[in-house]
This record gives C-alpha cells, structure tokens and sequence, in this order.
C-alpha cells in the first residue's frame, strides 16, 4: 500500500473509531438514567466495536481477515441482538 493509503486508512479507523465510542457513552448516559438493560447491552457492544476498530489500526489493513476480529464484531452485533429481543419479551 501507498502511503497515502495508509494515512486514509488511520484517519477512516480513527473516525470509526470515534463515532463507536459517542454511540456507547450516549447509550451508557442513557442506561444510568433509566437503568434500562437494553442501553447497556448497546452500549457494551458499540465499545466492542470500538475496541474492533483500534485492533484494525494496529494491524496491517490487508489483514484485517483476522478470525478475532469478526470474532469481536460478532459478539457485538449479537449483543445488539440479544438487547432487542430481551427488551421485546420484557414489553
């Protein structure tokens, strides 16, 4: 890769990275205020995703096949899912 590809890809990772951390500390504000489970789990799993996006910048971007790594994204796309239909049995 170029070097300009390689700034490109730190400063997209870096903004992914950015917006995944204000996702989880809106939905932790939220869950401190209502003490709703679903806030929580959603918060949890955009951290994960978060945590998924620095993982990704310390490792070369044409790696990014990592089995972890969709392994992280995973989990946190089943907390999403878990959190919804918790909240639907709940209702």
């Amino acid at each position: 890769m170029t070097v300009d590809a390689l700034v490109l890809h730190a400063y997209l990772t870096g903004a992914g990275t950015a917006a995944f951390l204000v996702a989880s500390v809106f939905f932790l504000r939220f869950w401190r205020d209502t003490r709703d489970r679903l806030f929580l789990l959603f918060a949890v799993a955009f951290g994960a995703l978060a945590l998924n996006r620095v993982l990704l910048a310390l490792i070369e971007p044409t790696r990014e096949s990592q089995p972890y790594l969709y392994l992280l994204r995973l989990g946190a796309f089943v907390l999403i899912a878990w959190g919804v239909v918790d909240k639907n049995r709940r209702a």
